[in-house]
């Protein structure tokens, strides 16, 4: 005796909805978004710098003594380095890097293995005095819009001066990607997450 197979046609519409759902799901939760836009022209990456614990600086925080600063801890060297990684498997191998002049930032930019690194002020965490969040969003803000975003760009900086441009509160080592317009603003077009596992 032959058996019949017969298909529901809108039980078939559904699951291919869902598939399709599925797969753009998969590719956003990838940053496949971002890894785009970053290669095209208008662009740039903000990234917070690598795991660095703690909160803030000392009070003898000085800029240019790493000593006094709160800096990297071996999980976010490592994490550095496999951001790097991640960044040039998606093609992104010869981006220009500026930095916060704060030593985790710096060390960030440079475990990265991307080229050469520039510091850049407009960077700088305004964590201790608050009272320059505007005036360095505002240079910040400026420099975005006079830079050539021909080619990817990569800013590492702090969660305070990232949340005060796009209202994203990144976590580290998160990238938020940021799109030019040709009216100069800014819009946030993709995050991506660069978490590690450790056992």
């Amino acid at each position: 005796m032959e058996r019949k197979i017969t298909f529901n046609k809108s039980a078939i519409f559904v699951l291919a909805i869902t598939l399709t759902f599925l797969s753009v799901g998969a590719a956003i939760a990838d940053g496949a978004i971002g890894w785009a836009a970053l290669k095209s022209s208008g662009h740039v990456a903000l990234l917070r710098h690598a795991i660095a614990p703690g909160t803030g600086d000392p009070e003898e925080f000085d800029v240019k003594d790493c000593a006094t600063q709160r800096n990297l801890s071996a999980e976010g060297r490592l994490q550095a380095k496999r951001i790097g990684d991640r960044l040039r498997a998606n093609g992104i191998d010869r981006p220009a890097v500026f930095s916060s002049q704060w030593c985790r930032c710096l060390e960030t930019a440079r475990l990265l293995s991307l080229g050469p690194v520039t510091e850049l002020t407009a960077l700088n965490s305004f964590f201790r005095d608050f009272e320059q969040r505007e005036s360095r969003t505002v240079a910040l803000t400026t420099w975005i819009k006079e830079r050539d975003l021909r080619y990817p760009v990569i800013l590492v900086t702090h969660q305070v001066n990232i949340t005060a441009l796009t209202g994203v509160y990144p976590s580290s080592g998160e990238l938020i990607i940021v799109r030019r317009s040709e009216n100069g603003k800014l819009k946030v077009v993709d995050t991506i997450e660069t978490r590690i596992e450790t056992n």
